[in-house]
């Protein structure tokens, strides 16, 4: 078991210690022990990673893996909503426009394992939290929000993860020690490194410092200046004790994890918008729900209300549901008029992709409602669908760091609430709408209001220009220099 002593130079108390060992005690003797078992994997062709990202897909395999490419990078995630994988397809893709073979490393697909199934059994605590938390105020106040927002910081919470990586190890055996492994969540960043691996890029995802996305013996990247710091002092993260900063050269500002598509792209596709906004065209809202099929309700409302713009042509919507059926019947239960009125793409994937690539320069109207039970189709649709968007309504987490307008809906968890600020305050952004009926206020004056998207758009123009959008390029050179 890995006793975490010490963080950073930062001793820990013994208390803590031996919580955090106690917890991964607890873990092993409810997941089992995997750590002499030898596990095997390959690269696969996989439908969508690869014909549309040029990613490989690692399986498990009966005998040893002799796969990679001499420029390959392996991409290590876990699913816990839909940011994780999001972010992991952005730098695949970055990493494949710079001629470098990318390798997916989904650890929770290997069920059979100790960590796959410990990352099952948090990853469902996880979705049930954030489900309850829009349903449930007091839920939300009294612990969702203080666990986000103040219970990940602590460097207690990271030791506990640490001692914990040891057992989500195994599955790394036929990995090349020196292959460049990135991360998109912290566990496969603590886990690499307990595998012994030595070139290890843990991006971190959010906007708030919190040790919970800490992993010792890798190299951090970060998507803002403000966060930079609050990770390299560590501030406030244990109390109010001033902390001795991590090491040099363990941490970097790199701007945001954005794909190559939506970047080489980015200058014609924000000049699109601003024609339609000039020329009084009907503007395309996109609306996605989250991987965790939280804020149904709050969708329906902001639906229910634009509903008539839809009808005069002045609107079209886009709905990405993703690949949550229950957020699928659950909108149509709500919004009754969607089953006659809305085009319904489901399970569609090539269909999908004609129309995003259509919209792109073509006329469209009406309702779409876009569901699809792959993960991969439902995560990367709304990467297709943003292109041709003028507006992206979205709770403020990992899309918060995209080049199109946004509109922020409601936050699940304290820490979200930074990737609304950030957005804001570089001007792609509104801040966030607590409220339906805020949120509803907001869309009124993007709606009537022409200067407000068009100072966006010009926003995010400056932006590119100033290469905030460009982080996952710089991500995947941090990791194969």
């Amino acid at each position: 078991m890995n006793y975490v002593k010490e963080i950073y130079g930062n001793q820990l108390p013994e208390k803590v210690v031996k919580k955090a060992v106690a917890k991964a005690k607890g873990y092993q003797k409810k997941f089992g022990d995997d750590s002499q078992k030898d596990y095997h994997i390959q690269a696969v062709h996989h439908p969508i990673l690869t014909d549309e990202l040029k990613t490989y897909n690692l399986v498990a395999s009966q005998q040893p893996g002799s796969f990679f490419s001499d420029k390959g990078v392996v991409i290590a995630n876990i699913r816990m909503g839909f940011g994780h994988y999001r972010i992991s397809m952005a730098i695949a893709s970055c990493a494949a426009s710079m001629g470098y073979t990318p390798y997916w490393f989904d650890l929770p697909y290997f069920k059979e394992t100790t960590g796959g199934k410990i990352i099952a059994h948090l990853n469902h605590l996880y979705s049930m939290g954030s489900r309850w938390s829009s349903k449930y105020p007091l839920f939300n106040k009294f612990y969702w929000e203080p666990l986000n927002y103040q219970g990940f910081k602590k460097l207690s919470y990271n030791a506990a993860d640490q001692a914990m990586a040891p057992l989500m190890a195994p599955i790394y055996q036929d990995l090349p020690k020196d292959m460049p492994l990135i991360a998109t969540h912290v566990w496969p960043a603590q886990a690499a490194i307990s595998a012994k691996m030595t070139r290890v890029v843990n991006a971190i995802p959010d906007n708030w410092p919190m040790a919970l996305h800490l992993a010792q013996g890798s190299v951090h990247t970060v998507q803002t200046y403000s966060s930079y710091f609050g990770y390299k002092t560590l501030k406030g993260m244990k109390d109010k004790e001033i902390l001795r900063p991590m090491d040099s050269g363990s941490l970097y500002y790199t701007g945001h994890y954005v794909d190559h598509e939506l970047v080489v792209n980015l200058l014609e596709d924000t000049q699109k918008r601003i024609n339609r906004i000039q020329n009084k065209e009907a503007k395309r809202i996109l609306m996605t729900i989250g991987g965790a099929g939280a804020q149904s309700e709050f969708y329906a409302d902001m639906i229910r209300e634009l509903l008539n713009q839809v009808k005069k042509d002045e609107v079209v919507l886009y709905i990405n549901v993703g690949d949550h059926q229950n957020a699928f019947d659950r909108l149509l239960q709500l919004v009754p008029e969607l089953n006659s009125f809305a085009t319904i793409h489901r399970n569609e994937w090539e269909k999908t992709k004609d129309f995003a690539l259509k919209a792109i320069d073509q006329d469209v109207r009406g309702v779409h409602l876009f569901y699809d039970q792959d993960i991969y189709a439902a995560v990367y649709s709304t990467n297709l669908l943003m292109r041709s968007s003028d507006i992206l309504v979205t709770k403020p987490s990992e899309l918060s760091f995209y080049p199109v307008p946004k509109l922020f809906i409601q936050r699940v968890g304290g820490h979200e609430m930074w990737g609304a600020i950030h957005s804001a305050e570089i001007g792609d952004g509104t801040p966030e709408c607590e409220t339906v009926e805020l949120a509803n206020q907001m869309m009124s004056l993007l709606l009537k209001e022409d200067e407000h998207l068009i100072q966006m758009n010009q926003a995010i123009i400056r932006n590119y220009h100033q290469s905030i959008y460009h982080g996952g390029y710089e991500v995947v050179k941090l990791a194969v220099k």
